[in-house]
């Protein structure tokens, strides 16, 4: 693959994860702009990752009919759409239209591109190219924290909707520069298949603990900017948008997990220190001090991400003929779980307080630990 194609598919990457996530650090100026609750203002997060839960399962039929060239280039043009008319809405109820509608494009995006880089790069270089794919992803969902924040703190919140529509809309144009991919081998998910995986007690408890790890990740990353808010800390969307910068532990922890796996006896050993890490994390955010919790969020990434960066390696040890299922219920298990932990959580916060529901995060994290601490000695090389 040409570098200028490869870059043009990074930025369509950090592109598509920005959108997602651009709204996370605005939650609480857009509850006060459409006076809505806590709850319902974290629902703009939650209905776009929803998608993403089944997304492996609706939208693979879809690359057996056309090419992921052509796929990616009309899905980017209506992430556009719904961007730029995001500046124009006068109720909450139509905003989360817009936000359901883009999270049912966003995951044919994510599998265009997917599907794109693993056809068109040459066979030695699909671990590399998939390695800057994810560093892509992780810098997308800081950067589009950190640009909507900024850009609402001095133009607006409405602005950081309409200029991420602008580089969408510069990302589509770009994208018609992609030579066409060669016919990829993509097989639709069949219920039997997927029932067949999901009676392996291995592999279910890994998606468990997926489910767990990332739902409470989301949870807290959804909640915290109500509660700068309610501490009084005077942030702003940019002071609030910065307290992301831990995100991008993500891009250290994925490079270094597998090397730290080696000195400590396996990746299933290194995935329940990253349960410990994320416990210790949550003590960061007991305090009302925001540079504690600064720094907690650093941690915070860093044990979210030594499980996410080892978990699929696990799961693609064995069953070779299944890999396609086993990897679509990866991912539809990760954002089920970031769905249900960006929305339920918040009804404790709001009835029983912020401690309360920081004991439940650590509860879901622990339940994810015994899970995993089940799994030991039972998978090779793990």
């Amino acid at each position: 693959m040409p570098a200028r194609h490869l870059a043009i598919v990074l930025y369509c990457a950090v592109l598509v994860f920005s959108a997602l996530y651009a709204p996370q650090p605005l939650l609480p100026v857009l509850a006060d702009a459409f006076a809505v609750s806590e709850a319902k203002a974290s629902l703009l997060i939650t209905v776009a990752l929803l998608p993403l839960a089944v997304a492996p399962i609706a939208y693979g039929f879809l690359l057996q009919r056309f090419s992921a060239r052509r796929l990616l280039i009309a899905a980017t043009w209506l992430l556009a759409a719904t961007q730029a008319l995001a500046f124009f809405v006068t109720s909450f109820e139509l905003l989360l239209m817009l936000r359901l509608a883009q999270g049912l494009i966003i995951p044919a995006m994510l599998t265009s591109l997917m599907t794109y880089l693993g056809s068109s790069a040459e066979p030695g270089q699909v671990a590399r190219v998939m390695a800057l794919y994810i560093a892509g992803s992780v810098m997308g969902g800081f950067l589009g924290r950190m640009a909507s924040g900024l850009i609402s703190t001095h133009l607006g919140w409405r602005w950081s909707f309409l200029c991420l529509a602008g580089a969408i809309a510069l990302c589509a144009l770009l994208l018609q520069r992609l030579r066409s991919d060669p016919p990829a081998s993509f097989q639709r998910l069949e219920w039997g298949a997927i029932l067949k995986v999901l009676r392996e007690p291995t592999y279910l408890r890994l998606y468990l603990v997926v489910f767990c790890a990332f739902g409470a990740f989301a949870s807290l990353l959804n909640f915290l900017p109500f509660r700068l808010v309610e501490l009084g800390t005077g942030l702003n969307e940019t002071g609030i948008a910065l307290m992301y910068a831990g995100y991008l532990m993500g891009v250290v922890t994925s490079l270094l997990s597998l090397r730290l796996s080696d000195y400590i006896g396996g990746t299933v050993n290194t995935m329940i220190l990253g349960t410990a890490v994320f416990l210790a994390a949550l003590l960061f955010f007991t305090g009302s001090q925001v540079w504690v919790m600064f720094v907690g969020m650093f941690v915070l990434c860093a044990g979210m991400f030594l499980i996410h960066s080892l978990a699929p390696g696990v799961l693609n040890q064995g069953n070779d003929g299944q890999r396609g299922v086993v990897n679509g219920l990866y991912i539809a298990f990760y954002y089920a779980g970031g769905a249900t932990g960006s929305f339920l959580p918040g009804y404790l916060y709001h009835g029983l307080g912020w401690h309360a529901y920081l004991g439940s995060l650590a509860v879901i994290v622990g339940l994810g630990a015994w899970l995993l601490w089940g799994l030991k000695g039972k998978l090779t090389h793990a």
